[in-house]
């Protein structure tokens, strides 16, 4: 099987998946279990992101959390926060129909604007990136844990600035976010009547992000992040420019956190200050361990399951306990993560088998 094949037809049957999932379970009348499926697809997402890093990169980031929210908190303010504008002519109407800014009702039934949700999610996006890039300019030019130390101090700055601001809600959060409406009749918010069309906005999303990141490892710069993991030094001394590819793996990987938190604080309507967290951080680096760090599809699949069961409520107050305790026994009992031996099934299965070890020796990076 060619190398595109062995990308896609594992994810069509991802896809079909999905799709026999949503029609089951709407067929059983049960469409509330497409919420937490939907809450799982968006933190899948910031996981995927971070698998780059830890996984191929061979750096660790502790602040995954707080680029969340910094999407999440971006979008909230600017889409909740009115604008002395007019809107119907001049300055104010040409940016309305640019998309830019969003006119809708306040509860006294008075004309409230905004920014546009659209224009909020890129605004997030670029101060995550130029943040991601103050923090890991510096930090990724040293070696050992300085990116882990400037992220976890990243971490605890951001979590202290939204719980003790008064225009990030402080302690209370911001509430009222509104949806995002996508065109086609789809719109980002938590609303029983889209319940199905955000099931599949997320996971299409979701499912693009994982072929983008399949693509990325598999190219010349997945090779060199490879070959960065395996011995920097080395890399160095064949001229490759590690400091630069471990950059683009971490502002690449924080933006992605940072549109998935913005997304899923428009599906909530609201974020607080728990997703600056430092154990919201600690959550998303378990996971990558447990998919097993540079396997993209362990990851996802582990981010799944165990996220699911999260959001299900099936671990109750020792949530952040469940995560803990799962890093600490994947370091100790399985570094490489419990799903290598699935994964290496699921490569023989689908063209990774003995019949192209030819192949894989010269251009294969795992997954």
């Amino acid at each position: 099987m060619t190398r595109k094949g062995r990308t896609l037809v594992p994810l069509l049957l991802l896809a079909g998946l999905l799709v026999a999932i949503q029609v089951t379970v709407s067929a059983l009348d049960r469409d509330v279990l497409l919420d937490p499926l939907v809450r799982t697809a968006y933190f899948s997402i910031v996981v995927m992101g971070l698998c780059l890093v830890m996984g191929h990169a061979g750096q660790i980031s502790l602040g995954h959390g707080a680029f969340v929210a910094v999407g999440g908190y971006t979008s909230a303010v600017l889409t909740t926060t009115p604008i002395p504008i007019a809107h119907e002519a001049g300055a104010g109407a040409a940016m309305k129909k640019m998309g830019l800014l969003l006119v809708r009702q306040d509860l006294y039934g008075d004309s409230l604007v905004t920014v546009s949700p659209a224009a909020a999610f890129v605004l997030a996006l670029l101060l995550t990136a130029a943040i991601a890039l103050l923090i890991g300019w510096p930090a990724l030019r040293l070696k050992g844990h300085y990116l882990a130390m400037a992220t976890l101090g990243f971490g605890l700055i951001v979590y202290r600035l939204v719980l003790g601001t008064e225009f990030t809600g402080a302690a209370d959060g911001i509430a009222g976010v509104p949806p995002w409406s996508l065109g086609f009749g789809l719109v980002v918010s938590y609303s029983r009547e889209v319940r199905v069309a955000n099931y599949y906005v997320a996971w299409g999303l979701a499912l693009l992000i994982l072929l983008g990141l399949l693509n990325v490892v598999r190219s010349r710069v997945g090779r060199a992040l490879q070959s960065i993991h395996g011995g920097e030094l080395a890399a160095n001394t064949m001229g490759i420019n590690t400091a630069g590819f471990k950059l683009q793996a971490f502002v690449l990987s924080a933006v992605l956190a940072a549109g998935a938190g913005s997304l899923l604080t428009h599906y909530n309507g609201y974020i607080g200050p728990s997703k600056a967290g430092a154990m919201e951080s600690i959550r998303y680096v378990a996971l990558v361990a447990a998919g097993g760090m540079g396997n993209l599809w362990g990851v996802l699949v582990m981010s799944t399951i165990l996220n699911f069961l999260s959001f299900r409520g099936y671990f109750g107050t020792l949530d952040h306990a469940v995560f803990g305790g799962l890093l600490i026994a994947i370091v100790s009992l399985a570094p490489q993560g419990p799903l290598q031996p699935v994964a290496a099934g699921i490569r023989s299965l689908f063209g990774y088998g003995s019949h192209n070890k030819r192949e894989d020796r010269k251009d294969h990076v795992p997954a």
